[in-house]
């Protein structure tokens, strides 16, 4: 599985890199405005700053909803840096441009995914990635987690290329279990991903090693 970290904040994508794990970063419109990034020369640039420190795939998020808006966007974006990735809305302009998109060796990767219906419709397309947003699913009182091996069933059924993004991962439960179920990619904040490392019986573990070893010296 692919390791992504959902943020804009450069600290934390160098935190994250650090680590050695980093596959990639999603970003979106919110998480710019989250780190004080506003304004169109302002936001290309952080996207080439975050380049800069992935070596991975980057998605940048179109905000037109038309199908030349998104495609004049996503070509802007794509000309950026070679590991940018256009991430484009489920709707049906976004879906026609992602047809176009991946006629022209831009990936992309199709966002606000909440249906297996929508997700094949991308896949059909030719997206690079599909971002299912499972814990906004299960804030709908179903689980998300269900539509993620629905996605990972039907995609292995007609060998689709495209490749499952689990989003809106809210814990570590969240990512182990979409990683157990065959997901291609889990996107994350850096503390579902540092959660990773941490189990009560490690902590204990090392303070006795580490109180055993004083007494050896």
């Amino acid at each position: 599985m692919k390791f992504f970290i959902d943020t804009a904040d450069l600290g934390e994508i160098r935190e994250a890199n650090d680590l050695g794990i980093l596959d990639g970063v999603t970003t979106n419109p919110s998480l710019m405005a989250k780190v004080g990034v506003k304004g169109e020369e302002a936001i290309l640039q952080h996207y080439k700053d975050i380049c800069a420190i992935v070596d991975g795939d980057v998605s940048a998020e179109v905000i037109s909803t038309d199908y030349e808006g998104i495609l004049r966007e996503g070509r802007e974006l794509a000309a950026l840096h070679e590991n940018i990735v256009v991430k484009v809305p489920m709707i049906a302009e976004g879906v026609k441009a992602i047809k176009t998109f991946t006629e022209e060796g831009i990936k992309t990767n199709c966002t606000l995914i909440f249906n297996a219906g929508q997700a094949i419709m991308a896949a059909k397309a030719g997206a690079t990635y599909v971002s299912p947003f499972i814990g906004r699913v299960d804030d709908t009182s179903w689980d998300g987690l269900d539509l993620i091996e629905q996605l990972v069933t039907i995609f292995d059924n007609y060998g689709f290329g495209t490749e499952i993004l689990a989003a809106s991962i809210r814990h570590t439960m969240h990512l182990v279990q979409c990683a157990e179920m065959g997901a291609d990619v889990a996107t994350c904040p850096l503390s579902v991903i540092k959660g990773l490392l941490k189990h009560p019986l490690t902590d204990i573990g090392l303070a006795k090693f580490l109180e055993d070893a004083k007494k050896s010296r």
